[in-house]
């Protein structure tokens, strides 16, 4: 497995933790692992060695140059992992998905091209290579009470159904006390670590001539390290090939001498050292330090900006985190990067209207959630009666129950795990820069297949947290389509926006036929009950016990509906 290989022999250049900064890159190992069993090889290279030379076979008669990254369509790797092709279509997406570089050909095709484009063979081969991550393991609860305080009431469903059911896992496992971003980017750095000599011996080669056992790395190899990992400084990113010493200086108009894979691996592996100790001193600080204001109780007046946290990296999330009986907004200026956590979220309604390259929703319940435009992915874990509205080009769904979403999204829903009672609509909401946004982030308005989930199975091998025996006999479920007899239109209220220009005027995603025709009934009826109020020959009296009897059955469905409490905290903004 780590033949070929061999200490370096040549002093590689040192790089403080000041200097450089070396992280994981999260989105593969966040948005890009598939419970697909056929993907997962836990034995390094000696699988996936031979799989790689089957990729360059089938993919050789349709390269058009030399010079150019060798690319498998999606009927070559159905074939070469014996997969089928709606597999292949997704292996495509998801990496789609979680590339690095926004100018690859996988991620400017349009979605009904991506089984031609293909995929860059070594970019597949780190895709397929990180299938045997695992999650890290959640950490366990100081405060059971603390957790009985936040979630509601016992779900029916416990009584029967698996004792790792979702709303059992999420109280277990609450944002509170899961991994913290620290904790996970130090395991997947950790994960890089362990797996480096792997992963630099499938994407290296050999040297023609005298020594062929001596694996080197071209430039153009080198760079594909940048699916894993990057390199920045303060949260801002630099090419792979600036941070090393051994290109940092290469000459555009001739190529770079290629360098020994030995010495590329050293040179990862002291700057990993460098970054698992610098995480581990903040780990260590934090846990050791007075305790996190986001874990207390907070105020409801305060709960709309002591709950939300920014962060100063690019590409490092902001988080909507521990929301309860509560209201937010957040536009674009409130995000310091291009993702989005909501996290342990209950009783409330939050929006969170803004461009955005990722979104997760995690351990939500009874809440209403608007994301605005995700132009890579959305992945809602571990809810339960959460109704969540999101243009996006896809989204997973993994164990979450009694959810609707009402989708605008140009690829198949993905609904992973153990998942009951799920609903799926199509896209009922719009606000003022709703279109731009999706412009900025390449959501097409015209393909909407919210209706066409595709499941895969109930267990997720990448979880660390055990399974019941047996549970992976069970057929998972799908979702179903909402009943077009209630499905309503959501109205995002407009003085959020006030000082915004005003460019989407309605729902850019057209509806169905039949959802359109109950929309156009229920006006109807509404037009009707309205025009018959007018024509009652009423007393004033009467009509003052009319208009009473009204606004009490319309002040009773916002107390019933929580909807109340969107009057109170928007009032206060």
């Amino acid at each position: 497995m780590n033949e070929g290989i061999e200490p370096s022999t040549s002093s590689s250049s040192r790089f403080t933790k000041e200097q450089i900064v070396v992280r994981a890159r999260r989105e593969p190992f966040e948005y890009g692992l598939l419970p697909i069993p056929k993907l997962i090889f836990s034995d390094g290279t000696a699988t996936l060695g031979p799989l790689k030379e089957k990729f360059i076979q089938h993919a050789a008669s349709d390269t058009s140059s030399s010079s150019s990254p060798i690319r498998v369509d999606a009927d070559g790797i159905s074939q070469v992992l014996q997969i089928s092709i709606d597999n292949a279509r997704l292996v495509l997406d998801t990496l789609a998905a979680v590339l690095h570089s926004d100018s690859d050909p996988l991620v400017t095709a349009k979605p009904g091209d991506l089984d031609s484009v293909g995929a860059d063979i070594n970019h597949l081969i780190l895709f397929l290579y990180i299938q045997s991550y695992k999650r890290l393991l959640p950490k366990s609860h100081k405060d059971s009470a603390a957790v009985a305080d936040v979630w509601p009431s016992t779900s029916a469903f416990d009584g029967y159904l698996s004792a790792l059911s979702p709303l059992q896992l999420v109280r277990s496992n609450s944002r509170r006390f899961t991994p913290s971003q620290a904790d996970e980017e130090a395991y997947q750095l950790s994960y890089l670590q362990k797996h480096m000599t792997n992963i630099l011996a499938l994407l290296a080669e050999s040297v023609e001539g005298e020594n062929e056992d001596l694996l080197v790395l071209t430039l153009e190899r080198f760079e594909h390290l940048g699916f894993l990992i990057q390199f920045g400084e303060r949260g801002s990113e630099a090419p792979l090939s600036q941070a090393a010493p051994f290109f940092a200086n290469s000459d555009p108009d001739m190529p770079a001498v290629p360098v020994p894979a030995s010495q590329v691996h050293d040179w990862i592996l002291q700057n990993i050292a460098a970054a698992l100790e610098n995480t581990s001193e903040r780990i260590s600080s934090k846990e050791n330090g007075p305790s996190n204001n986001s874990d207390q109780d907070v105020a409801m007046a305060d709960a709309c900006t002591s709950s939300f946290k920014g962060s100063s990296g690019i590409r490092s999330p902001s988080y909507v985190e521990g929301i309860s009986k509560t209201s937010i907004v957040k536009h674009a200026s409130d995000l310091k990067g291009s993702s989005v956590k909501v996290l342990n979220c209950h009783d409330s309604v939050i929006y969170i209207l803004a461009p955005l390259r990722f979104a997760t929703v995690y351990g939500c319940s009874d809440a209403t959630i608007v994301l605005g435009a995700v132009g890579k992915a959305v992945r809602v874990e571990h809810c339960e009666r959460v109704q969540v509205i999101v243009a996006a080009k896809r989204i997973y769904i993994a164990n979450c129950r009694e959810c609707v979403f009402f989708l605008g999204v140009n690829q198949q829903p993905l609904i992973l795990g153990d998942n009951h009672k799920l609903q799926v609509a199509p896209y009922n909401t719009f606000y003022s820069q709703l279109e731009e946004h999706m412009n900025q982030v390449g959501v097409d308005a015209t393909i909407n297949r919210w209706s066409e989930p595709l499941v895969l199975g109930m267990v997720d091998p990448h979880d660390s947290l055990s399974h019941p025996a047996g549970v992976s006999d069970v057929q998972a479920e799908s979702a179903t389509c909402l009943d077009p007899g209630q499905f309503t239109n959501f109205l995002i209220p407009n003085w959020f926006e006030a000082e915004l220009p005003a460019s989407t005027k309605h729902n850019p995603f057209p509806l169905p036929e039949v959802y359109m025709a109950s929309q156009l009934k229920n006006h109807q009826n509404l037009g009707d009950i309205k025009q018959v109020l007018r024509d009652l020959h009423l007393e004033e009296s009467c009509k003052r016990e009319l208009s009473c009897a009204l606004h009490i059955y319309f002040k009773d469905w916002l107390y019933a509906s929580g909807n109340i409490r969107q009057l109170y905290c928007l009032q206060g903004d």
